[in-house]
């Protein structure tokens, strides 16, 4: 019987806080499986995925970057995210695309921050996962104390599979726990030498293997039959058993190793062979055509569907990346823009290494490719067979919480910053560029201050262009604090011919409905009766009030989290139209905000500082001056962990300030959790 050569396609990411070693990983997985023929350093600046000069000159992963290899027969794609917070929005539409992923965790902190964000995002998209505590040769290197953080901050059942041989410096190898092995690294030596467990481990492995059989039984009904008639499990049955609770999420198998020192990788990739699903184990991507729901099967026959997750413009084209879900793509074929409507022609089909490629006939359903001639597409565009229309959820875009102004310094160069930031927002999503009403500014917005410093300076390395950057701001909000009811608008205009009359009556009040992380969105309702305001009428107000959300009245910053409730309203026989009717929602509810008592809000953050104990009251008392609340601490590896939320405002400058507070040991991470209320001061400082 002839197999599906799908099943030997695993598409997945390197999931990770930053310096957990993802990077590294990746550099090993490509040295492991003969892609590359020399290891890749990230200190060195000669990894393959960290391409771009600022990743090399900065030491981390901006960039997702795919790569593609083979395994024991087996066709990886493989794309290393970043973890730092600034650049979620990469990690989010590379999920979108995988089957699978590949958490890596450090064998000393465990769970961190962003380890928290990525895995939750993971959730988001049902991406089964497995884990590798990473860096098991480092000083305080714990294989059960990041086992126990995974368990109790991310809330799964970690199935661990292997134990590790030595501790720390002395970290040689794995005892294999399904097959009952020993695997061991010599120094030097890029393979590992099987045997039988290390008789002062038997003990130890035969008792960790008896909990990994307990637990695996207990979820899974095949494993507790056989469980139940043996009292054990055979390595064949524990596989299969682990491969099913790990596709469907209910288990995540934990390896470990060191990637820097090439130990562990190789049972690594027989991990994402093993457990880890293809294309053909994943539900049939769905979209919708014309209102209804259509289902594509992964199967190179049928109708091509595809979503473009990145778009990247070099200097000998312009790389549109592709997961292709179902059908066949063929170098030269016109392919079906679903968004936009509109045909486009592919030119060349590329196997991507990072930012080298070989060239394709075809792209089949299951891949992940890059191909060149398309002219419109974007980040989260539909392409499809133009005789099969269907459009696919794009990956969701971030809202910008940080902005700056960008001007060049010489006006000739204008229009040269104009469309330098035009492409960077089509290759970005969150990232966006606005001209200040007042100003006349460029303003350029996106997820933080490293995410802004990357972007302005990739204006001045790839376009040569001096510019003048602002100092940062922040994306304030308004919300309804005290609301108003029975408030009156009429609109009345009479200026010949056909008038314009529209009489409203709205009631405004606060609405935490949604988690948007600002209090809640909006919500509009009529509770009219008699039809005194036609239904047409009702819409014509709701999408007045929504063009009354854009300024609000303590500084126009957007307004959210209200209810709006039109109570009653009057019409003319001759003179009231939707027009009147929408132009009256938006200055009825825009009277109605001012007469309301409104509310600041502010992004807030949560920060995870890492400081020697000796520099831990100093930490405090400027978390404290930078109106910081203190949420925990803890005491890792011999340093201070403080956990605190504080105003986004108050952080610019921090990494700068906690160096110097601690000699240069202190870090710190930060990530979004939504918006706050603002001191009343605020409000002043922030009116434009």
């Amino acid at each position: 019987m002839r197999t599906n050569p799908l099943t030997t396609v695993r598409n997945l990411g390197i999931l990770a806080h930053v310096d957990a070693g993802k990077t590294t990983v990746t550099e090993r997985i490509l040295y492991t499986t003969g892609t590359t023929h020399k290891r890749g350093e990230v200190h060195d600046g000669t990894t393959v995925t960290d391409f771009d000069p600022q990743e090399r000159d900065r030491g981390i992963t901006i960039f997702a970057a795919a790569v593609s290899c083979t395994w024991a027969g087996h066709r990886i794609n493989l794309i290393d995210t970043p973890g730092h917070v600034d650049f979620a929005d990469e990690v989010e539409r590379s999920l979108r695309v995988l089957d699978g992923a590949v958490a890596v965790f450090d064998a000393v902190a465990g769970v961190e921050p962003q380890s928290e964000s990525v895995w939750r995002q993971a959730d988001r998209h049902g991406v089964p996962r497995i884990a590798f505590v990473n860096k098991m040769d480092r000083a305080g290197a714990d294989l059960d104390a990041a086992v126990t953080s995974i368990r109790e901050r991310l809330h799964p059942l970690p199935l661990v599979v292997q134990l590790p041989i030595g501790t720390e410096d002395g970290f040689t190898g794995v005892v294999d726990l399904p097959r009952m092995r020993a695997l061991v690294w010599a120094d030097g030596a890029d393979t590992a030498e099987e045997g039988p467990v290390p008789e002062a481990l038997r003990e130890e492995a035969v008792r960790r293997r008896r909990l990994l059989e307990e637990a695996v039984a207990e979820r899974h009904p095949a494993a507790l039959e056989e469980f139940c008639d043996r009292e054990t499990l055979t390595a064949a049955t524990l596989t299969a058993a682990l491969r099913d609770l790990t596709r469907t999420g209910d288990g995540v198998v934990v390896l470990c190793g060191s990637a820097y020192r090439n130990r562990g990788v190789e049972p690594l990739l027989d991990a994402v062979v093993s457990y880890l699903p293809s294309p053909l184990d994943v539900p049939p991507v769905r979209g919708t055509h014309d209102g209804a729901e259509r289902e594509r099967p992964a199967d190179p026959a049928a109708p091509m569907a595809a979503l473009a997750f990145k778009v990247h413009a070099t200097p000998t084209g312009r790389l549109t990346y592709l997961r292709v879900y179902s059908g066949t793509i063929e170098k030269g074929d016109t392919v079906w823009d679903a968004g936009t409507r509109r045909g486009e022609r592919v030119g060349r089909i590329l196997r991507v290494r990072a930012d080298r490629h070989d060239p394709l006939e075809r792209a089949v359903a299951g891949d992940i490719v890059a191909v060149v001639g398309l002219k419109s597409a974007r980040a989260g565009s539909t392409l499809c067979a133009p005789g099969a229309p269907l459009l696919l959820e794009p990956p969701g875009v971030a809202e910008p919480v940080v902005h700056v102004s960008v001007e060049a310094r010489r006006s000739t160069d204008t229009d040269r910053l104009a469309a330098a930031l035009a492409r960077f927002t089509e290759e970005d999503p969150s990232l966006a560029v606005r001209t200040d009403p007042e100003t006349g500014q460029t303003v350029l917005s996106g997820m933080g201050e490293l995410h802004l410093e990357v972007a302005t300076e990739r204006v001045r390395r790839e376009h040569g262009l001096e510019v003048t950057v602002g100092r940062p701001g922040v994306a304030y909000r308004e919300t309804v604090g005290e609301g108003v009811t029975g408030f009156v608008h009429r609109h009345v205009k009479q200026d010949g011919g056909a008038g314009q009359f529209a009489h409203v009556v709205l009631d405004v009040e606060p609405w935490e409905g949604d988690a948007d992380g600002a209090g809640g969105g909006f919500v509009f309702r009529s509770t009219v009766v008699g039809g005194r305001v036609p239904q047409e009428y009702v819409r014509a107000v709701e999408a007045g009030c929504r063009d009354a959300l854009a300024e609000g009245p303590l500084g126009g910053h957007p307004v959210t989290g209200l209810r709006v409730t039109l109570t009653d309203g009057q019409t003319h026989v001759k003179d009231s139209s939707e027009t009147a009717f929408r132009t009256a929602g938006r200055f009825g509810l825009r009277d109605a905000l001012r007469a309301a008592g409104m509310v600041l809000l502010e992004p807030v953050v949560e920060v995870t500082v890492t400081v020697p104990e000796d520099g831990l009251g100093g930490v405090l008392g400027d978390l404290a001056a930078r109106r910081g609340r203190v949420t925990g601490s803890d005491r890792r590896g011999g340093a201070a962990v403080v956990t605190a939320t504080v105003p986004l405002a108050e952080l610019f400058g921090y990494a700068t300030r906690l160096r110097s507070r601690t000699q240069g040991r202190g870090t710190f991470t930060a990530r979004p959790t939504g918006y706050a209320p603002a001191p009343p001061a605020t409000a002043v400082t922030t009116t434009r």
